[in-house]
This record gives structure tokens, sequence and C-alpha cells, in this order.
């Protein structure tokens, strides 16, 4: 097995169904092995930019890594934007590059493509993705290789792996199958706990869901917790269309841009539970007021924030489970009595409250 071989495999483990990519000089050796080996097929397109929105698409709609291979400099560089997106709006794209080999380097000659030194493109790379590595040594690239996945898939963020013109032949181990990073279950058995502490005892609760429950697969589960919590459920802006055709959601908060009702029912509540939602201006920034963050509850980026205190290395899913766990199913004589019986405006346009009210 050689570098590029043991790559391919690896990306075809975690679940990766092709490679998009544009050959050029500086990646025509491993481009040959992925059509000689047809590991993983090769969809081969026109200009880099497209090239990483297509990769980023079909991350998104898979909802797992894609792959974008591409050349040195004119290649990768050309296709910056397009992973930039990715990497702001979490979508898990492995961005592979060919690159000048040893002996290129070492002639002391500007190379082609090149812009300031031969590590420039790797330094822009590393503003814009999760994790990198230069896969030039045999010995260490199988580590690399299965470290760099594993971060896309856990921060489901794009990353880089840069492949010298002289490597991809070279023989190497195979990559270790995907473990996924423990976490302390203690320390998510607590988060939750403290969450739906949080939640009995706030009058006007409100779940509102976003972009990472698409990314890692829970809208399912997601959709059963919101059940038997109970409380008002809306998405992010940049989570509109979770939850579709769910019962219960009620909407997509955007603030002064949209319906006053849900906008109130958000800003106004003392226990709101944000699941995978981006704290950023396309979610928050067109609010009438400011959100409290002393009553936020906020899982994102494998953190969970709750007032002034964080518990790190959480992942999303694992919080939500653990929540479902310590809730009842089916409701019924056990379900606590902080559940809520939703009573919504007949009319939203009125603006009027949409505060849940707790049963007789």
């Amino acid at each position: 097995m050689n570098i590029t071989e043991a790559l391919l495999h690896a990306l075809k483990e975690r679940g990766a169904r092709e490679v998009w990519g544009i050959p050029g000089d500086f990646a025509l050796p491993y481009f040959k092995i992925i059509e000689q080996t047809g590991i993983l097929p090769l969809v081969t397109l026109t200009h880099e930019p497209g090239l990483g929105f297509a990769a980023d698409a079909a991350a998104r709609i898979r909802r797992g890594l894609s792959v974008a291979a591409v050349t040195y400099g004119a290649g990768a560089i050309n296709m910056l934007n397009a992973v930039a997106q990715a990497f702001a709006e979490k979508s898990p794209v492995v961005v592979i590059s060919g690159a000048p080999g040893t002996a290129e380097r070492a002639r002391g000659l500007l190379l082609h493509h090149q812009v300031k030194t031969v590590g420039s493109q790797f330094r822009m790379y590393q503003e814009v993705t999760c994790d990198q590595g230069i896969l030039d040594d045999p010995a260490t690239a199988p580590a690399i290789i299965e470290r760099v996945l594993r971060n896309c898939l856990e921060h489901s963020r794009p990353v880089y792996l840069e492949i010298p013109r002289d490597m991809p032949a070279v023989a190497c181990g195979p990559v270790a199958p995907h473990v996924p990073t423990p976490c302390d279950e203690e320390a998510v058995a607590a988060c939750a706990a403290e969450v739906l502490a949080r939640l009995r005892a706030a009058s006007r609760p409100v779940l509102m869901v976003g972009v990472e429950v698409r990314r890692y697969g829970l809208e399912d589960r997601v959709a059963e917790l919101a059940d038997r919590l109970g409380v008002p459920v809306v998405t992010s802006f940049m989570g509109r269309g979770l939850l579709a055709g769910k019962a219960c959601l009620q909407g997509t908060y955007m603030g002064v841009a949209g319906d006053a009702a849900i906008t109130q029912a958000v800003e106004g509540s003392d226990g709101l539970l944000l699941l995978g939602v981006i704290m950023s201006d396309t979610n928050f920034g067109v609010s009438s007021s400011h959100i409290d963050r002393r009553r936020l509850m906020h899982a994102e980026d494998r953190e969970v924030r709750m007032g002034f205190h964080t518990y790190h290395d959480i992942p999303l899913e694992k919080l939500v489970d653990a929540l479902l766990a310590a809730l009842p199913e089916g409701g019924g004589p056990a379900q606590p009595r902080w559940m809520w019986t939703v009573r919504w405006a007949a009319t939203w346009s009125t603006g009027a409250a949409l505060w849940p009210t707790r049963p007789r």
C-alpha cells in the first residue's frame, strides 16, 4: 500500500463516496493512483471554486465528509473561498492538494504557483480548516491521516492534507479505523442534569435548533427530545428547514425581520436552550434586544456554555442522548411536573406572547 491508497481507503471507510477533483502538474502523481485503483470514483470538474462548492454540497446533503482534490497554488488557492464558506457553516470537506517535491524545494528556485514561500499555501489553509497535515514521511503519514480525518468528522469542518509530488507512490502502512475521541460520560451526565434543572426553573423556556443538528444527523433525535420537553421550538435562520413537518416546530427566529410572536418568545425567554446554533450576526444580528447570556444554555463546537461557566469536550450527540435518557417516553404519570402544554396565539400577527402555560 502507498500513501495515496492508504488515504483513499481511510476516506472510504469514513463515508466518502467520490473524489471531486481538478488535476494539475503537482497533483498528477496522486491523481494517477486515484484513477488506477478505483478505490473512490473521480469526478472531474473545470473550475476550482465550483469544485469546492460541489464538495461542500455533497457533504451537506449526505451529512458526512466529502473530498476535493486539487493541485498546488493555482488550484488550492483558487478554492480558498469555497473552503472558507464550508468552515464558516461547518461542512466537513477534506481538501487534498499536491505540492512541490523535496528535490524541487531544495533547488532554491522560485517555483511556479508559489506565492511567497513554499509553505504559504499551507498557512493560508490553517485559517480556513480545523486541522492540517503534510504527508511527506511514510512513517508518520497514517497517524496524520487518522488525526486529521477524525477532526474533520468530529468538528464537522474542512481539513487540509498536502502530498508532495514525490510522495504519492511511496509505500506506507494502513490508516487505523476511525475511533471517536472519548469523552467524560460523568461530565456529559452532569451537563444534561444542569440543562434540565435550568429548564425546570424557567417560566418562559424555548428550544432553538441550529445547523449542527443537521450536520451531525441528529434531526430525528432532537425532534423526539423536543416532544418530550414540551417547550416551544424554533430554528435559527441558518437552521431553517430543520424539523420540517414536525408537530413540535413553531417557526424560524428572525428577530425584527420575522414573526413578532416568535421574536418575543426567544428574546424574552428566561431559559433559552440553543442546540447546534452558531452565535453569529446572521442568526442574532437582527435581534431588537440583547440575548441575556446569563440565562442561556448554548451547545455548539463540542462545548456547552451556561451562564458564566462552560462544559468542555461535550459532543452535541452525547448531550442529546443524555437528555433523552433523563426524560421519560410517552408522558403519562411519570412525566415531570415542569412539562408544559403549549398554548399558541390563534393569530401570530397580533404579536401575542407565545409562552407555554403550566398545567393546572
